[in-house]
């Protein structure tokens, strides 16, 4: 067996992340999800909540605009001190860094699967990673919204566009990529048609395929 890491991007609502956990069950290795958040915080010092609401206040862009410009030292002196670490970097931008750090050193440790985070990004030079991006109808992310997420039905559509905007936002802001695109991605799988243990079986006949299995 060759060495790999899989990375699954994914539309929220798609089930990424439960096919992410059923991959990493079948090929048995590790899953690395939210995870990372907790190892990001330790690392960091921040707060797993404030590194874990990083895509939902990317949604607002004028927060990731003020962190920029309060970084660039048009601010006042105060003003830097509220949104800055001691190393002069904004903490959105230390929240993705110290991700960033934990996901290239889990990858170096061993077969894995990673779920978000960038991570088809922070290891796209990576020759033993197969990037995975799932993505779902809209009338299928809406009802994982409301049944999985206990989104009432009438904030379902409203809610799903709101974090769609931030995770492209946050993708776009840290890697000048935009988000979901074809050619950043080995496979792609509509998870309306496979259903979520349908796209473990395809993802596994692509590593093999890939020689990875």
């Amino acid at each position: 067996m060759e060495k790999f890491v899989v990375t699954i991007s994914r539309e929220f609502g798609s089930g990424g992340a439960i096919i992410g956990e059923k991959l990493a069950l079948k090929l048995g290795v590790p899953l690395y999800n939210r995870n990372i958040i907790e190892m990001a915080a330790e690392q960091s010092g921040l707060s797993p909540d404030f590194i874990d609401k990083a895509e939902e206040r990317a949604s607002n862009s004028f927060l990731y605009n003020l962190s920029s410009y309060l970084y660039s030292g048009s601010g006042s002196d105060l003003d830097r001190t509220a949104f800055t670490t001691q190393y002069e970097m904004p903490v959105n931008d230390k929240a993705f860094f110290s991700q960033a750090s934990v996901i290239t050193d889990l990858a170096q440790k061993g077969n894995c699967v990673i779920v978000g985070r960038c991570s088809d990004y922070l290891l796209r030079d990576n020759p033993d990673c197969i990037k995975v991006f799932i993505y779902a109808n809209v009338e299928d992310r809406r009802k994982m919204l409301i049944n999985a997420y206990d989104v009432p039905p009438e904030e379902a559509e409203r809610r799903l566009a709101k974090l769609d905007k931030g995770r492209a936002y946050y993708y776009k802001h840290y890697t000048g990529e935009n988000w979901g695109q074809i050619r950043d991605h080995d496979l792609i799988l509509n998870s309306s048609v496979t259903g979520l243990d349908g796209a473990v079986d395809v993802i596994i006949q692509f590593m093999k395929s890939a020689g990875k299995l």
